[in-house]
């Protein structure tokens, strides 16, 4: 039922867009790739590794236990398996990011099931020198928002701060919100909210060096200038058509991956935006229709379109949530 709904939901947005299905690039590595493993079937977040080139690290948004894995973007196969020992009991984990000093972070975040949670979880864990199957202990944070429970699929670590940020999903748009400048084990977090993101946001991702911000949604994705925090919007990200649920930039910087759920799911990659990438009316060169307005550049036709786009997002994924329930 759930690669029906897929299906169902994909077919309408060609359609809709007259957009051509969307094929990871010929080549191994940052060319794209498909995970082979049949252990992961709902990748809902991706981070390049830089002490392993050619390593992304995935996990499930649920799965029997906390793991996370390595997938070598030249095969697509799995080359280890992390198990988190010290966290408590999965919910729903929706990101992963790399943070200095080759740290991992996993946002336990999600609300799988429409469950409202007093607290979500952040983990964060060394990045293994050696990939084998391991388990390794983790750090874990309790987290709160300022202005009460969120729905998130979102998290981000600056790569030169180690400051943790989370986007929470909104269909109007949400807000990036802001951890401490150090995260504590020993008490709550508290993160709050400092700028609008114009998109439902299922993943996002900073360049290597920082200085941009990749946000991806179901449908499209909006890249920004970081500016220190004050987000500066560049344009727009075009992604392949499916169940987009995460993306990260390559260790170069130079691709952003994007991967969606699924068994055999593909990771497309798509290059990374910039000064040509802003010149462009779809922002990473591509005719996928973001998620967001784009202030009044757009045909009528376009606004029709993304509002049918819309609808028939609600359909899909309020089917997938019924399907969870049972």
């Amino acid at each position: 039922m759930r690669a029906l709904l897929g299906v169902v939901g994909a077919t309408a947005l060609l359609v809709l867009t007259g957009a051509s299905p969307a094929t990871a690039a010929d080549g191994d590595g940052d060319q794209g790739f498909t995970i082979e493993d049949p252990r992961i079937t709902e990748s809902s977040g991706l981070a390049a590794s830089r002490q392993h080139p050619g390593i992304y690290w995935t996990h499930n948004d649920q799965d029997t236990g906390t793991y996370l894995y390595a997938v070598d973007s030249s095969t697509g196969k799995t080359v280890a398996r992390i198990t988190l020992r010290g966290v408590g009991t999965q919910r729903d984990v929706e990101a992963i990011a790399m943070g200095p000093d080759n740290q991992i972070y996993v946002g336990d975040i999600g609300d799988n099931d429409g469950v409202t949670w007093p607290y979500v979880w952040i983990y964060q864990l060394p990045e293994p020198t050696e990939l084998k199957d391991q388990t390794i202990t983790a750090t874990q944070y309790v987290v709160k928002y300022s202005d009460g429970s969120r729905d998130a699929e979102s998290m981000i670590v600056h790569p030169k701060t180690g400051r943790v940020y989370i986007i929470d999903k909104q269909e109007d748009g949400g807000h990036l919100y802001e951890g401490p400048a150090k995260l504590s084990a020993s008490g709550t977090n508290v993160f709050k909210p400092t700028k609008a993101v114009d998109l439902w946001a299922t993943d996002a991702a900073f360049s290597p060096d920082g200085q941009q911000l990749a946000v991806r949604g179901y449908f499209g994705g909006i890249w920004y200038d970081w500016n220190g925090g004050d987000l500066k919007r560049g344009g727009r990200i075009s992604v392949p058509i499916g169940q987009g649920e995460s993306v990260s930039y390559s260790t170069d910087g130079t691709k952003l991956m994007l991967g969606s759920e699924g068994a055999g799911s593909e990771v497309v990659a798509e290059d990374a935006p910039g000064d040509q990438a802003s010149d462009s009316p779809s922002g990473g060169g591509g005719s996928s229709q973001a998620d967001g307005d784009d202030g009044g550049s757009d045909s009528k036709n376009v606004k029709v379109g993304a509002f049918a786009v819309a609808a028939v997002a609600a359909v899909v994924f309020g089917f997938r949530r019924l399907l969870r329930r049972k």
